[in-house]
């Protein structure tokens, strides 16, 4: 059913506040997949807290228009998904990824993040980025680290005496 002007003004708009707030975009071809199919991506989709949309050409670079996404609208060819992630930039990647493994005819055809156009063979270089919790863990061990190193050196003057002392002890108790 196609929609008339307002639906349009109003998904052009909907599209372009969520692409603004977006740290990641993939657009795939769907082609040839069942609705079953697109029911299940759209399942994960939801748990994993990617914003998909399939949109037309036209209004999807209308939508992109005034976004850090705005490059990728070249590339808007053929029936496509818009996934944008919201949450950590790699989830729509890791979405993506997983689901093209088990359906064939799903193929990625552009990446974009931080405002760069990437090809679809760097998809796995996006679904590898670390989730925000995995980020995080990762800085603060390294924020600890020379904090424990210092620890460390400050007390081995202390640990090295103790165990001369105690060699000692045990050295008279022998003879």
């Amino acid at each position: 059913m196609p929609l008339k002007l307002e639906g349009k003004v109003a998904l052009v708009s909907e599209v372009n506040g969520v692409a603004a707030q977006a740290h990641s975009v993939i657009a795939a071809e769907y082609r040839g997949l069942k609705a079953a199919e697109m029911d299940e991506l759209r399942v994960k989709a939801r748990n994993d807290e990617v914003y998909l949309r399939i949109v037309k050409n036209t209004l999807a670079r209308r939508a992109l228009q005034g976004t850090d996404f705005e490059p990728l609208a070249q590339r808007l060819v053929g029936p496509l998904v818009l996934g944008f992630s919201m949450q950590d930039p790699g989830a729509v990647a890791r979405l993506f990824k997983d689901f093209a493994k088990s359906h064939d005819k799903f193929q990625v055809k552009a990446v974009a993040i931080g405002g760069q156009v990437l090809e679809a063979a760097d998809l796995d270089r996006v679904a590898n980025l670390p989730t925000r919790d995995q980020a995080i863990a990762m800085l603060m061990g390294v924020m600890k680290a020379p904090i424990e190193k210092f620890v460390r050196t400050v007390n081995e003057p202390v640990a090295k005496l103790a165990r001369t002392l105690s060699a000692i002890r045990d050295q008279k108790q022998a003879a």
